[in-house]
């Protein structure tokens, strides 16, 4: 089950940051394909250095290089027609996080560490490779600056963690945090919802520094 939605997640981010790649930095094939790659697997990557599985999953299983480079090249033939769209690079961007979310987390619990654990490095996963694709198209990361983008990999990664130590995960439970995380993602996204903000100090400016 974690292999199959960690495969599913690395194609939506694959293709999501091929998209971004066409729509933002204009960069050539080469370019496209790279930074496609390094949306889908940067998070996994992170995810098994954090938990001392060396090497990587995705130097271990030629999969995941196979299915992030056919994103890529996918978005790059057909990335034309889809450039000027900033819904479907939303739309993949939300599901991979959850997909990452879920699929971090559990592999956390598996090689054993504790619920809070395993939820944070859920997150990581899940944000880890739009936050490397964004500073490399020299973008602020959407988990600094985009509404609702940590706490929807957190949610999905908490109660994975939850109907884990409550002994009643299924593949039905795994899709269905995803999907929790999808859903605020992308309601943060279509209601323009943030995290709150701290109350700057009376007279400040951003200009202040």
């Amino acid at each position: 089950m974690l292999l199959v939605l960690d495969l599913v997640g690395v194609f939506a981010f694959a293709l999501n940051g091929a998209l971004t790649a066409l729509r933002v930095a204009r960069l050539d094939v080469v370019g496209v394909v790279t930074l496609g790659m390094i949306t889908a697997l940067g998070g996994g990557v992170i995810r098994d250095v954090l938990l001392g599985d060396l090497p990587p999953a995705t130097f271990r299983d030629w999969r995941y290089l196979a299915v992030a480079a056919a994103g890529g090249c996918i978005a790059a033939v057909a990335g034309r027609h889809l450039e000027r769209l900033t819904r479907p690079i939303t739309v993949l961007d939300a599901a991979g996080l959850g997909l990452f979310a879920v699929t971090g987390a559990g592999k956390a619990l598996d090689l054993g560490l504790g619920p809070a654990q395993a939820a944070i490095l859920g997150t990581v996963t899940g944000v880890g490779g739009g936050t490397l694709r964004d500073v490399l198209v020299r973008q602020v990361p959407s988990v600094l600056s985009s509404g609702l983008y940590a706490i929807p990999a957190l949610v999905a990664a908490t109660v994975t963690a939850v109907v884990v130590e409550l002994d009643v995960e299924s593949v039905g439970t795994a899709i269905g945090a995803a999907v929790l995380c999808f859903l605020i993602r992308m309601a943060g996204v279509r209601y323009d919802l943030h995290a709150p903000r701290p109350r700057p100090a009376p007279g400040w400016t951003p200009d202040d520094g």
